[in-house]
């Protein structure tokens, strides 16, 4: 019976022992750092890193040491089971945006960030990342809606009309753009 006991003593310490190394091993989360200075290449790339079960965590826009002016993108992978979809939206004109952004709406695409940044073709762009599940589940259709001003007095008055009508802010940002120039721009979505 001693020589059982321990031995179940021995397991048991043993077990305790791995328990940190196993469970950090289970909580280790992977990081994809994704850069370009073309929106279509960065589409392609997260498509790629969503494909291998990265997720997107954020973005950034703006000058970078080793690229000039450039999109950043951290991509993240922790373990857990679900795949997803990106669509990658950019555009120095606002009208535009609204429209493409209601397109990925209607097919359940959900706002996940934006950023500004230089383009290479000159001009200053939005870009908004969308993100959808890649798997069977029948997605949410949103309806987005974009308001863009250079007065913080009619954002204010825009926001509550639009919490009013059922609309929630997801993002904004301050944005100077060839058609609108300095501009603050928000993003709304509500449920369909």
């Amino acid at each position: 019976m001693t020589t059982r006991r321990a031995l179940s003593v021995l397991a048991i310490v043993v077990a305790i022992g791995l328990w940190p190394a196993v469970a950090q091993a289970q909580t280790t989360v992977e990081y994809r750092v994704l850069a370009t200075s073309r929106t279509s290449t960065m589409q392609k790339e997260m498509q790629e890193a969503a494909a291998a079960g990265f997720r997107f965590g954020d973005v950034m826009g703006g000058d970078t040491s080793f690229g000039g002016s450039e999109v950043v993108v951290i991509m993240h992978r922790d373990g857990s089971p679900g795949r997803f979809d990106y669509r990658l939206l950019a555009t120095s004109r606002t009208s535009t945006m609204q429209k493409e952004m209601q397109e990925a709406g209607d097919a359940g695409f959900e706002y996940r960030g934006q950023t500004v940044f230089k383009s290479t073709f000159g001009g200053k762009e939005v870009v908004t990342i969308l993100e959808r599940t890649a798997d069977d589940r029948v997605p949410v259709p949103y309806e987005y809606r974009l308001l863009a001003t250079k007065k913080t007095s009619t954002m204010q008055k825009e926001l509550g009309e639009a919490s009013e009508a059922g609309f929630e802010f997801v993002g904004m940002t301050v944005a100077k753009t060839a058609i609108g120039g300095e501009e603050v721009v928000a993003i709304l979505r509500r449920k369909l």
